[in-house]
């Protein structure tokens, strides 16, 4: 696998390093050894998958939070997304940012999320399936979101979405003197 660090402290692109053959290829998609080595979680005590039928679905802006704040390793199986991920950490020398990052089933890229981030995602193709590593359980009354559209962080998505669930179309906008995550 190999790790590049983004632009916000501690989220990581990983690609995958592929060993290739007359078969098609064999590469890790986790490797407990090369996170720890990058003093990432080793444990995933959670896994979810998000399929999504058309192209334009948005999912976000979600975070969870704290005794139960999440971190993610999310990865496209099918399909292709925009994801973006917003640092909401108040001691973070990057709060208020994001980034984009593409996913999809073809470049097989994986983004790892640190806890204390807003996470959400738009599909850009149709039959779209996401596949979550989650560092920690669901817990309900957590959970906790933003508009994907807030003026705050005003996120530059590639496309406006096309299904959006009523919860995330009313989320409010994102109050930092609330923030719990």
């Amino acid at each position: 696998m190999l790790f590049e660090e983004t632009e916000l402290a501690g989220a990581f692109v990983i690609d995958l390093e592929p060993h290739h053959d007359d078969r098609g290829f064999f590469a890790r998609l986790f490797c407990e050894q090369e996170f720890a080595e990058r003093g990432l979680p080793t444990a995933f005590p959670q896994c979810n998958l998000s399929r999504n039928v058309r192209a334009g679905t948005l999912r976000g802006m979600h975070y969870a939070a704290r005794p139960h704040a999440e971190a993610k390793l999310v990865r496209c199986v099918s399909g292709a997304i925009h994801d973006v991920i917003v640092d909401l950490r108040p001691a973070s020398n990057t709060r208020f940012r994001w980034i984009g990052v593409e996913l999809s089933a073809e470049n097989g890229r994986a983004l790892f999320i640190p806890e204390g981030f807003g996470h959400g995602f738009v599909t850009l193709a149709d039959h779209t399936d996401v596949y979550y590593h989650m560092g920690s359980f669901f817990h309900g009354p957590a959970a906790r979101g933003f508009r994907h559209d807030d003026p705050l962080f005003e996120i530059r998505w590639p496309r406006a979405p096309a299904v959006i669930s009523e919860r995330d179309r009313t989320y409010p906008d994102f109050d930092p003197e609330r923030y719990d995550g």
